[in-house]
């Protein structure tokens, strides 16, 4: 057995069935022991595709995303989808091949330290440097991605250590492959639930991991538990996030705010208002954080899992009828929907919203994919769905095409509808190829306004119309590119025309592309 074998052999242990990755020279030794245990790989066409489909895979199926990348720049093009896997805390594990520690110092092909570049952008990022620590690694590595403030932790593996004999060496035992997490203090429950109960207008809000899509279910059961209102943040924009609303309002009126795996930081205004905060959390930096941010309105940091925290909250007796401030606060979070028509009768931002929503209304099981700076805004206030990944908390685009391709691989039978904008949507045209090749029909929609709309409202808003420059886009066909690879594309340039097309598009059975013509607005905004 090699070092290889007794790798995927310690993924198999873990309950991986599944790889994103993409080829080279390291990794091969690991393309070839997966072919004896039953673990597939999706063989993208960029590292960073790779990375975005094990994301969404691993916030859609609740496992852990596994992504395989080798050496040198296959490495390096994975460090901006990690920073949006760690924002948007989604355990994944990262593997890339690496030169040979018995040339280490020598200047081997694609020698680097590895760790050296994902570090900032992962929980962990190490190199094993023997075979006798492969398999202990791999499944601490896994623990760390699932542990507490779940995220990407990232492996480098030697090729002289994937070749190595394993010998009589057996994969890790015991319950390593279950997250490891710290219990809620009986006494900082004490303080929470005494807070909650003398509190007039609490306001809970819960970080992106636990949002409807990978808690269902939960908000509202805390809701219930405790009689206060209760939000999941998990955009960018924050406390400005149009789907929330007048969440700021919200925030600005409340007399305590209870984080649950939230950090504070931008999103949360610094700490908004005058209220006194507690924030529970399992990362003691974050902890800091929040004690820089907030002063003396930090009732409580108290250090512990926030899903464990959750669970004992909804066991204790906290209740309190909150009728009026629970309808206060809802009517304040109603997402932004402002009725703007676009100029000249063209197609604007909310026609190819509502279409959409329609389209997702109407379909079974879906799974709504948003991504894209100003349309992905306009997508997340005005498109519901059950289950949905958007392009989180650290607004990188470009993933929109990988995240359809890693839904579709976890959920095969159901309809996956994305939306991107036409910036994002050049990040990863090529992986059209990747989703026709492995059999995945979803349908991506491209707001089409020609132009890095995000860029040129900043442009707009504080420069003025004279000093618009640099950020126009051409007039691409990007459903003939989808075509040209094998795909179904469809072209857009009447509101007529909008529902038939995706129509057309979901019934093709083909991964497909309708490209729409698109007057770009603002992001819908509630200040």
């Amino acid at each position: 057995m090699r070092g290889a074998d007794l790798l995927v052999s310690t993924l198999k242990a873990a309950c991986v069935d599944r790889i994103f990755g993409l080829s080279g020279n390291q990794i091969m030794p690991i393309f070839d022991a997966c072919m004896d245990t039953g673990i597939s790989i999706t063989h993208t066409r960029h590292e960073a595709a790779a990375v975005f489909m094990a994301e969404a895979y691993a916030q859609l199926t609740g496992k852990i995303g596994v992504a395989l990348v080798t050496a040198g720049g296959g490495l390096a093009n994975t460090p901006g989808a990690l920073l949006s896997a760690s924002a948007s805390e989604t355990p994944l594990l990262l593997l890339s091949g690496d030169s040979p520690v018995g040339q280490d110092g020598k200047g081997a092909f694609q020698e680097i330290c590895q760790p050296a570049i994902t570090r900032a952008v992962t929980k962990d990022s190490d190199r094993v440097l023997s075979v006798q620590e492969l398999g202990r690694m791999t499944a601490e590595a896994i623990r760390k991605a699932l542990s507490d403030r779940p995220g990407p932790v990232h492996l480098s593996l030697p090729f002289d250590v994937l070749n190595a004999d394993a010998g009589a060496i057996d994969v890790p035992e015991g319950d390593w492959s279950s997250p490891k997490r710290k219990e809620a203090s009986e006494q900082s429950l004490v303080t929470l639930a005494e807070q909650l109960i003398q509190s007039q207008k609490p306001l809970i809000l819960l970080g992106p991991r636990f949002n409807a899509t990978r808690a269902p279910g939960l908000q509202e059961k805390l809701r219930i538990a405790t009689g206060a209102p209760v939000l999941a943040m998990e955009s960018p924009r924050g406390l400005n996030d149009p789907s929330l609303g007048r969440l700021r309002d919200a925030v600005e009126a409340a007399d305590l705010i209870v984080t649950l795996g939230k950090k504070i930081d931008f999103t949360t205004g610094f700490g908004a208002g005058n209220a006194g905060w507690i924030v529970v959390d399992s990362d003691t930096d974050e902890l800091e954080r929040a004690k820089r941010n907030l002063d003396d309105r930090l009732i409580a940091g108290v250090n512990s899992n926030p899903g464990q925290m959750a669970k004992a909250l909804l066991q204790a007796a906290v209740h309190q009828d909150r009728t009026g401030w629970q309808e206060h606060v809802a009517g304040l979070t109603v997402p932004v929907c402002p009725v703007s028509p676009a100029e000249n009768g063209a197609i604007s931002s909310i026609d190819l919203c509502h279409a959409i929503a329609d389209s997702v209304a109407s379909v079974k099981d879906p799974i709504f994919i948003s991504d894209g700076g100003e349309i992905g805004q306009w997508a997340q206030a005005l498109v519901r769905c059950g289950r949905r990944v958007i392009n989180g908390v650290s607004g990188a685009i470009g993933g929109g095409l990988p995240y359809a391709a890693g839904a579709k691989t976890g959920f095969p039978d159901s309809q996956v509808i994305a939306l991107s904008g036409d910036g994002s949507i050049g990040f990863h045209l090529a992986e059209f190829e990747t989703a026709v090749r492995e059999k995945l029909p979803f349908v991506i929609i491209v707001g089409n306004d020609q132009r890095w709309n995000a860029e040129y409202q900043i442009q707009l808003r504080n420069y003025g119309t004279a000093r618009l420059h640099g950020c126009e886009l051409g007039a691409a066909r990007y459903d003939l590119v989808a075509e040209a690879l094998g795909g179904h594309g469809e072209y857009v340039t009447t509101t007529a025309d909008l529902t038939p097309a995706i129509d057309r598009a979901i019934n093709s059975g083909k991964p497909a592309c309708v490209n729409v013509l698109i007057e770009g607005l603002p992001a819908p905004s509630a200040h």
